[in-house]
């Protein structure tokens, strides 16, 4: 079972598709660290050698922001927007969806379950 960045890659997959098991590495990236490489994708993990592993290691390390590294940067971002008050911060801040989409229906990814509010009386209930 290959390690790369402090990830367990899945050994009995394909090799293009066990990168993907690195945050911040898709399908596109994957494809192209095996290109570049000249590792052929269709190759299981467990049958990389100790040097494959390593050059795949070395050049995720060096050209990609991946896992933890990447997490940080993401957070940072966003805590900048925070700071700044712009209006995506203050959509992060108040938890709602930030890319513009409609939030009168929908949106319960963002805002979490319904919070129901009491209906107004009518004025027959009342008498």
């Amino acid at each position: 079972m290959p390690r790369i960045s402090g990830v367990d890659l899945p050994a009995d997959k394909r090799i293009d598709v066990s990168l993907r098991y690195l945050y911040g590495i898709g399908p596109y990236l994957a494809s192209k660290i095996c290109k570049a490489l000249n590792i052929d994708p269709s190759r299981k993990a467990k049958a990389l050698t100790e040097e494959e592993v390593s050059k795949i290691a070395v050049m995720i390390e060096n050209e990609y922001p991946v896992e933890g590294q990447l997490r940080r940067q993401i957070a940072q971002n966003i805590s900048r927007l925070r700071e700044i008050r712009c209006y995506r911060g203050i959509r992060h801040m108040r938890g709602l969806p930030v890319r513009g989409q409609r939030t009168r229906t929908n949106a319960r990814t963002r805002k979490g379950p319904r919070k129901t509010v009491a209906g107004k009386k009518s004025i027959k209930e009342m008498r």
